[in-house]
């Protein structure tokens, strides 16, 4: 694996998150269970990114993995 993270896809994952829940987003791009970490970024740089849900609501996480807000989505995946 590269230290460049794979496009899992090139547009947000839409999800309804649970206040007071956390979360881990896959930052690698190769989990099988998107937009969350399963694993698959062992042996590699990449590590999962906790993201911690104050309020129930839709959260858009970012699906090309390059988001400069990560772990959401900031609309970088309409320039790659």
């Amino acid at each position: 694996m590269s230290d460049v993270p794979n496009i899992a896809q090139k547009s947000p994952f839409r999800v309804e998150v649970e206040a007071g829940k956390s979360y881990f987003y896959c930052t690698c791009g190769q989990s099988s269970k998107q937009p969350f970490c399963d694993g698959s970024h062992k042996g590699s740089s990449f590590a999962p990114m906790k993201y911690e849900a104050t309020e129930s609501k839709p959260v858009f996480f970012c699906g090309c993995k390059h988001s400069g807000k990560a772990p959401v989505c900031d609309g970088t995946h309409a320039k790659i």
